[in-house]
């Protein structure tokens, strides 16, 4: 956000306020590149939450639900300290940030850190490199990101603006999913018996789920708005498993942003966010107040074949009411309208959706397509089964155990973290770097399954060079049944170069890539019953996970891990770990 952006007063003291609050931490320093140091202090602690009628104690920062927002700008660099005071082990990552050379500080458990246990602290320490907008933290062990998520807004640099229509007003939203059941137990359970987990109890928008769950009419999130102005919605789905179609009746938005990369503007009602993904909208209100409020709604797009939680959260626009008007009584008899939402299973909406977004591509935000490759990938993606363990009785397909993988081979968590095995080489027994760049068996893939689903586990990775132009082709499977996969690489940005229904096809499909603008994300939705492209440059040496963003497949092993060595300069090597790194 430019100087100039700062003029307006509600954005002027939004800003106040946070700069306010950054104080309240031991100290702003300016850092070497021109920004600043920032630090936070994250408290891991318990707290009561009352939610659809029922108390439960949760996993917070800072006893805040959602957590707190994090704020900096383009250069600047955070210090955060993560202290945990609660039995679970926790880790926090800071999601979509690149983490030049301080791939220390990622965040994912057992990948490159092993995790903070109770009563121990580690300080996150990096630098906001060429990125500003909309990302977000959240923790990276097991199921605690249900409630352990926050904000993280990155404004550009001073005097530096957006390359669209200056806000009257910036407001996060954050869609969240709610379990009346504590989520570690839900997920242990199912990995125990090798069932699909329990499904959430409600969505939720910034913590609140809404009038359409039971009880719940004071949980409701309300966004007040004058008319005639224009507001950023900066969107995050933090939801643990499920894509969200999101709309505002009788209102449109123009998207400017996806996951803190700007997109040339379209407009669009509806609009579909997956976990792991944001997107900043402008939505621009009518020139005067209607004499109605307007439903915010969100429920699932989902097309596979287990159980999913099919209900709707809803908040509410609300214009406040001219100086003029009984603004009490005016409000209470206003009608509220109801957006309507694609079918929940509406496949054709989400490609063609997600075919409308494009890099900018100017001078000032190039998009930096590679437009060679020097090592091609295809990975497929979705679900498979591991035999149920003697004298257990399992409650997966057939009576064995839900597993997923990426290219047959399902992730097993390594006891250490592979960034220290790999850094003081010390990889044996903790690694192979083996991973597979094409299927072992090639099938028909969006066809007919194979009879034998069983995958292969290890802790297996991809060794590749700096600097290296990798091409991804993430392909789809039937294996009990075709889902949307948001597919979420740690450490970079890629470019979607093409996306399709069906079987990848090697020989035509290329043909067909977008090497002008395609867009930039950090999180892809793999079609369901298709494949999605993707290309990057290997200029970050460190390890770096690659996954699916719904946690209960990242449970079940859809994960591989990038190992991308150092360069030959200096300012390509990954640096040692920091002193009080946590031990495993």
């Amino acid at each position: 956000m430019g100087a100039s952006a700062l003029a307006s007063p509600a954005v002027l003291m939004t800003f106040l306020v946070a700069v306010g609050c950054l104080m309240a931490y031991p100290e702003v320093v300016t850092a070497k590149n021109g920004g600043i140091t920032r630090h936070y202090t994250f408290h891991i602690k318990l707290k009561n939450v009352t939610r659809l009628c029922r108390t439960k104690s949760i996993v917070t920062v800072n006893g805040k639900f959602p957590g707190p927002r994090v704020i900096a700008r383009e250069g600047d660099r955070l210090v955060v300290k993560v202290v945990n005071h609660v039995p679970n082990n926790i880790s926090v990552h800071w999601h979509g940030v690149r983490q030049l050379r301080s791939g220390w500080a990622d965040g994912p458990s057992y990948i490159t850190q092993c995790p903070i246990q109770t009563g121990q602290s580690y300080v996150y320490n990096f630098t906001i490199t060429g990125q500003r907008g909309t990302l977000f933290w959240h923790a990276h062990i097991s199921w605690l990101r249900a409630t352990v998520y926050g904000p993280l807004i990155i404004f550009p640099k001073r005097n530096e603006s957006y390359p669209f229509v200056k806000p009257y007003k910036e407001v996060p939203i954050l869609f969240g999913e709610w379990f009346n059941a504590d989520p570690e137990a839900v997920i242990n359970q199912s990995l125990q018996t090798g069932a699909g987990p329990n499904v959430s109890d409600a969505y939720t928008l910034n913590g609140l789920p809404g009038p359409l769950y039971n009880c719940s009419a004071k949980d409701t999130y309300k966004l007040k708005v004058k008319p005639g102005k224009t507001y950023l919605l900066r969107l995050i789905n933090a939801a643990l498993n499920d894509e969200l179609f999101f709309s505002i009746a009788n209102h449109s938005f123009t998207i400017v942003e996806a996951d803190a990369s700007y997109v040339k503007p379209f407009v669009t009602n509806i609009l579909l966010i997956a976990p792991g993904q944001t997107t900043n909208v402008l939505l621009k209100t009518k020139s005067e107040a209607p004499n109605a409020t307007f439903f915010m709604l969100a429920r699932p797009y989902f097309t596979g074949m287990g159980t999913f939680d099919n209900t709707t959260v809803a908040g509410i626009l609300e214009y406040e009411a001219p100086s003029n008007s009984s603004s009490s009584t005016g409000l209470k008899n206003r009608p509220l309208l109801k957006p309507s939402l694609p079918a929940i299973n509406a496949t054709n909406f989400v490609a063609n959706f997600s075919s409308k977004f494009r890099s900018l591509a100017t001078t000032t935000f190039p998009a930096n397509v590679p437009q060679k490759v020097d090592k091609r990938f295809f990975f497929t993606v979705g679900l498979g089964s591991n035999p149920c363990p003697k004298n257990q009785t399992c409650q997966g397909p057939n009576g064995t155990k839900f597993a997923a993988s990426m290219n047959n081979i399902s992730f097993a968590p390594p006891r250490t973290a592979l960034l220290q095995s790999y850094f003081f080489s010390q990889s044996n027994g903790v690694y192979t770097t083996d991973f597979p760049a094409f299927p072992l068996k090639q099938f028909n893939y969006t066809g007919t399954p194979p009879n034998n689903t069983h995958v292969t586990n290890g802790t297996k990775v991809v060794v590749i060079p700096f600097n290296t132009s990798v091409e991804v082709v993430l392909q789809d499977t039937s294996i009990l049944g075709a889902e949307s996969h948001p597919l979420h690489l740690h450490g970079y940005n890629f470019y979607v170069v093409g996306q399709g229904f069906g079987n990848f096809d090697p020989n035509n499909d290329p043909a067909k890539f977008n090497l002008v603008d395609p867009v930039e994300r950090n999180t892809v939705g793999v079609p369901s019953g298709g494949w999605v492209a993707i290309r990057f440059l290997t200029d970050n040496p460190g390890v770096w996970l690659m996954h699916c963003h719904f946690d209960v497949h990242l449970s079940w092993g859809l994960r591989m891990a990038w190992i991308v060595l150092d360069g030959k300069l200096p300012n390509q090597k990954l640096p040692p770990p920091p002193s009080d790194l946590p031990k495993c």
